[in-house]
């Protein structure tokens, strides 16, 4: 259980932050980018509930919580003793990654293909489901770069990969099923 009785300590002042084993690092660190960047992912699915129902608000929901599990996963760098320390880590699973999986196929059902790359926009919720897209990927390369420096779990890459793709499908969902998306028209405004 979390205990938040002081909300500032003073000690990031000096451009260090706390790691979740205890580790000190210096706040631009890929790591502190990496899991930063899953934390604006999550306040930009705050702003897409806001315009959600049903289903698709539950499913924002959950991702919103899985999005505090990806960050603790990745603000705690992986040991080979992990599942011996005194506080077992909170990793991303699987089971997690297939969820996903599954919500995209199901929400994918009901569209027709496209037949054209579509531009961000249409509804306030689909227009908020982009920029949910946007910012996950951005999470996801810098979680990918972290990669190739340190270790990291599988599946939180994998998990922020799906994470996009669910994001471009509810985005259809939130615009009349795919019927409101606005598609791009190649060379369009090149003439005006």
């Amino acid at each position: 259980m979390v205990v938040l009785s002081k909300i500032y300590t003073k000690t990031g002042d000096a451009g260090e932050t706390a790691l979740g084993n205890g580790a000190r690092v210096a706040k631009h660190s890929t790591r502190v980018h990496a899991y930063g960047t899953v934390d604006e992912t999550n306040a930009t699915v705050g702003l897409a509930r806001q315009h959600a129902t049903g289903e698709m608000e539950l499913g924002l929901a959950r991702i919103s919580n899985d999005l505090f599990d990806l960050g603790a996963d990745l603000c705690r760098p992986e040991m080979e003793r992990d599942a011996e320390a005194e506080f077992p880590p909170l990793r991303i699973l699987a089971a997690q990654v297939g969820r996903l999986e599954r919500e995209i196929d199901a929400m994918n059902a009901c569209l027709q293909p496209l037949r054209s790359f579509i531009l961000p926009g249409g509804s306030a919720l689909a227009a908020h489901l982009h920029l949910c897209r946007t910012v996950c990927r951005r999470a996801e390369r810098l979680t990918v770069e972290l990669a190739t420096m340190e270790s990291v779990n599988p599946e939180a890459v994998k998990y922020l990969n799906r994470l996009s793709d669910w994001f471009f499908v509810a985005g259809r969902m939130a615009n009349d099923d795919g019927r409101a998306d606005v598609l791009w028209v190649p060379g369009l405004t090149r003439g005006a």
